[in-house]
């Protein structure tokens, strides 16, 4: 009898785990795919006993060497928008602050580009290790070393308690820059060339940072997707955070809610959200969206709005990417099961709490004649919750001195039938390439990507990254002249702003903090 003599192992089998050095300690990753490889390192101590609701504390240091083989644990999280089986699913910890890092091989002598991910999720969901968020084709399509991160959510990261710093989440979104700043080198990338990068709530975070003190100096460059237009005022977040608190029968300080546990203290925002829109009255704009939670300007942390900021010039050094989905709002139509089932009622209800100015209503309908109510709908919320406020956040950087580059993203999902249109999220599996995780499932129904889409999601890498590496991703800058757009489709071209006649219905409007009524 004779055996095969067994064959060496090859490919990453074949290479050591990689072990950086952090000014914490030493980690060991994996090589995955070519890719040095590295989950769960955290960024900030655990943020539970005393340190419940402060402000993130530095991590204290480890002997030997770490395992960074998982991901950390997800933040608690609002079991309203994606089903408690969801969230029960989830790994459970107390060690949420943590980063993980994508490299093509650690070291200093490297020096690339880095691209730090911040998810988004309402301020009340995600979490860095989604599968949705595999970082691995950006890092290696683009040579760049990929973070991503956890940050606090709903009531640990944004609500207002009394006794405890506001936006949490911000300053957990901070601390972790702070950790590429002084640990990325290790890795393989330049803290001198940090982009930011992130959708929804992730880009209302970055436009959040361009306004914060705090943040100055820790990127160069930005990439928002889809910025929403929701910030509350003190007062407004004051109320909410009673409202919360009083879900579950306390007052909002630290000390009744430090008593309850974190997971069992989302419940808190998933039975106010529902009730929101009853409150009208009270909360204005903000009662609609079913959302509690949202970036306070509370005149320390957040000093202003981002739009008041960057127009003030806070960020001009910044080099910023920012854009929007043309169909973003009929995502939230599908999920709540009502494609093709506005009224004309529901149009005019929407037209009148959303539409700019006086007569606001009137001039949506004259500047979109053929549009039928659900389009109407559809159309003035898009605009109100992500097209206007990204428009503007570009308007607003430039009249600070800084350079923006715009673009629309109209290819339309496969999913439902085309129904979804080029709706909010698709963004996300297009530039990761995760067409069969998270929103990548809806998007794609499960069917395998066609050419276009996966011609259309290398050219959303090669954009990302070429910005990430040089400041330029491949379309002229806007300006108020030209108004220049890359319109990302099948055929990407670039043409004169394609919301043009939005554009003019919210040219006088200002984003100011939302306000209590």
């Amino acid at each position: 009898m004779t055996t095969s003599p067994s064959r060496p192992p090859s490919g990453d089998a074949a290479r050591p785990e990689p072990v950086v050095r952090t000014a914490a300690g030493a980690v060991r990753g994996r090589y995955e795919g070519g890719l040095a490889v590295f989950r769960g390192i955290p960024f900030a101590e655990p943020p539970v006993g005393e340190a419940r609701f402060a402000a993130p504390r530095p991590v204290r240091g480890w002997d030997g060497v770490r395992e960074a083989y998982a991901f950390g644990p997800p933040p608690p999280q609002d079991a309203a928008l994606q089903g408690r089986a969801v969230v029960d699913s989830l790994p459970t910890g107390d060690d949420w602050l943590t980063v993980n890092v994508w490299t093509p091989e650690p070291g200093p002598a490297a020096r690339r580009p880095v691209m730090v991910w911040i998810y988004g999720g309402s301020f009340r969901l995600g979490h860095s290790g989604s599968p949705g968020y595999d970082a691995r084709r950006i890092a290696r399509d683009g040579d760049v070393v990929v973070v991503t991160l956890n940050y606090r959510l709903g009531m640990e990261g944004f609500a207002h308690i009394e006794g405890a710093p506001a936006n949490r989440g911000l300053l957990d979104q901070v601390a972790a820059l702070e950790w590429v700043r002084d640990n990325i080198a290790a890795f393989g990338g330049d803290p001198g060339q940090v982009t930011v990068f992130g959708e929804s709530a992730g880009a209302g975070s970055i436009a959040a940072l361009l306004a914060m003190p705090r943040a100055a100096g820790l990127f160069r460059r930005a990439i928002a997707q889809s910025v929403p237009g929701t910030y509350f005022s003190d007062a407004l977040a004051r109320d909410l955070g009673a409202a919360l608190a009083a879900e579950v029968g306390l007052r909002p300080t630290v000390a009744d809610l430090s008593a309850v546990d974190p997971r069992k203290l989302t419940a808190a925002g998933e039975t106010l959200g529902p009730k929101m829109p009853r409150s009208v009255d009270r909360w204005g704009e903000a009662a609609p969206t079913l959302t509690p939670y949202a970036p306070v300007v509370d005149g320390e942390v957040l000093p202003t709005t981002p739009w008041q900021a960057l127009a003030e010039g806070s960020a001009r050094d910044v080099e910023l990417v920012t854009g929007h989905n043309r169909e973003e709002f009929r995502l939230f139509i599908a999920l709540g099961g009502r494609l093709g089932q506005i009224t004309a009622e529901q149009a005019d209800r929407a037209l009148h709490m959303y539409a700019p100015g006086p007569g606001g209503a009137d001039a949506y309908r004259a500047a979109f004649p053929d549009a039928s109510p659900g389009e109407l709908y559809e159309r003035v919320q898009t605009d109100w919750v992500f097209a206007m406020p990204t428009l503007k956040l570009a308007e607003a950087h430039l009249a600070g001195g800084g350079r923006a580059h715009l673009y629309e993203l109209t290819w339309p999902a496969p999913g439902l039938d085309g129904a979804l249109g080029a709706c909010h999220g698709l963004d996300i599996p297009l530039l990761f390439g995760t067409f069969e995780a998270d929103l990548g499932m809806l998007m794609f129904a499960g069917a395998q990507p066609g050419e276009d889409a996966k011609a259309l999601s290398s050219r959303f890498r090669a954009a990302w990254t070429a910005f990430a590496r040089t400041g330029d991703p491949g379309w002229p800058a806007y300006d108020t002249e030209r108004r220049l757009v890359q319109v990302l489709d099948t055929e990407p071209r670039v043409e004169p702003c394609p919301e043009e006649a939005s554009r003019r219905l919210w040219a006088d409007y200002e984003f100011r903090p939302l306000p209590l009524l």
